[in-house]
C-alpha cells in the first residue's frame, strides 16, 4: 500500500527529530565525559592534599614567576610543597630553584623529585633530559603520558599543596591535567596589555568547562619602579587588573612589577632566597584559605 505525502512527511520529521536528538544527546555525553575527573592515583606512600593550577591564557607573562612565588611563599609558613612543572616544552622552575644540571633519578620504579634549598619537591621535563637545553620534540600525547607519570609515578610523598605550572594557552595538554589531577582551583596570570581580557577570558572559561574554580587574577609586569625616585611608571598604560577582574567576577590576588633584581635571581638559581618577604600576600592568603574551606567541606562530607 502506498504512503502518501502527508505520511512519507511525518515519518520524514520523525526521523529528522530523532537524528536531532541522538546527535545532542552524544555532544552531551562527550562533554559530560571531557568535564568528568579521570583521577590518576598517586604512588604508594605519597599523599597530596591540595592540588592548585598556575595558568595563562598565553605564553610570556610569568606564570611560572608566579608559581615560584606562591610556592616559596607557602612553604615559609610551614607547608609541605611540590610544584609539578606541566609546562613540558618550556620548563623553567628548576632554574629558578638553582637545580639547573640536576637529574631526577629512579628508585622502586619511581621518579624521586629533586629538592630546592628552601626544601620544595619539583619534577620537570628538564629533570629527565641529558641537557636541559634538549628540546623537547614530543607530540601531544606522549607530553600528557609524561605529565601522568610526574603525578602517579613520582615519589612526592607527604605534601600540604602541589602546585602545578600549566603550560600557557588552553591546549590537550591542560585538558590532561584537568582530568588526571585532582586540581581544587586555578590562580590566572595576566599582564596590562590590550588584549588582556580576552586572554583572561578563554583561561576562565577553560576552567569554567572543567568545573575548576578560579581562585584569583594576579596582574604581572604592571610597573617598573624608578631606581631613583621610586615612582612607578607604567610602560604597558595603567593596570587593568580591578577592570578585568570586575568583569569576570574574579578576586584580585595583586600586581607584580618588572623587578631586575628577581629576575637575575631566576636566572641564578637564588630566588628563593632573594624572593622579598610577603610578595604577593593576597594570593598565599587566599589559597590557604580555599584550601582550609575544601578540607572542611570534605570533613563535613560535603
Amino acid at each position: 500500500m502506498a504512503m502518501d505525502e502527508a505520511e512519507k512527511q511525518r515519518i520524514r520529521e520523525e526521523f529528522e527529530s530523532s537524528r536531532k536528538k541522538g546527535a545532542e544527546e552524544q555532544q552531551a555525553s562527550a562533554a559530560q565525559q571531557a568535564a568528568a575527573p579521570q583521577v590518576e592515583p598517586l604512588a604508594e606512600g605519597s599523599s597530596v592534599k591540595h592540588v592548585i593550577g598556575v595558568v595563562s591564557g598565553k605564553g610570556g607573562v610569568g606564570k611560572s614567576l608566579v608559581t615560584g612565588i606562591l610556592a616559596t611563599e607557602l612553604a615559609r609558613r610551614g607547608a609541605k610543597v611540590g610544584i609539578l612543572d606541566a609546562d613540558v616544552t618550556g620548563p623553567s622552575i628548576p632554574k629558578m630553584f638553582g637545580l639547573a644540571g640536576a637529574h631526577a633519578y629512579a628508585q622502586d620504579n619511581l621518579l624521586i623529585p629533586q629538592e630546592s634549598h628552601g626544601g620544595i619537591k619539583i619534577m620537570s621535563a628538564n629533570l629527565v633530559l641529558e641537557h636541559e637545553t634538549d628540546p623537547v620534540l614530543w607530540r601531544g600525547p606522549v607530553v600528557a603520558g609524561a605529565i601522568k607519570q610526574f603525578w602517579g609515578q613520582t615519589a612526592w610523598g607527604e605534601l600540604d599543596f602541589l602546585l602545578v605550572d600549566m603550560p600557557p594557552g588552553t591546549s590537550d595538554v591542560a585538558l590532561t591535567v584537568f582530568q588526571s589531577l585532582p586540581v581544587e582551583g586555578v590562580v590566572i596570570v595576566s599582564s596590562p596589555q590590550d588584549l588582556v581580557q580576552m586572554v583572561v577570558g578563554k583561561a576562565v572559561n577553560m576552567a569554567n568547562m572543567m568545573e575548576v574554580p578560579v581562585i584569583g587574577l594576579v596582574e604581572n609586569m604592571a610597573y617598573v619602579t624608578c631606581p631613583d625616585c621610586g615612582k612607578k611608571i607604567y610602560p604597558y598604560g595603567p593596570s587593568r587588573l580591578e577592570e578585568t577582574a570586575r568583569a569576570f567576577g574574579l578576586v584580585e590576588l595583586g600586581q607584580l612589577g618588572i623587578d631586575p633584581v628577581l629576575a637575575e635571581a631566576c636566572d641564578h638559581g637564588d630566588f628563593e632566597e632573594k624572593l622579598p618577604a610577603g610578595t604577593l600576600p593576597q594570593m598565599a592568603e587566599t589559597v590557604v584559605q580555599v584550601a582550609e574551606f575544601t578540607e572542611f567541606l570534605a570533613n563535613e562530607g560535603l
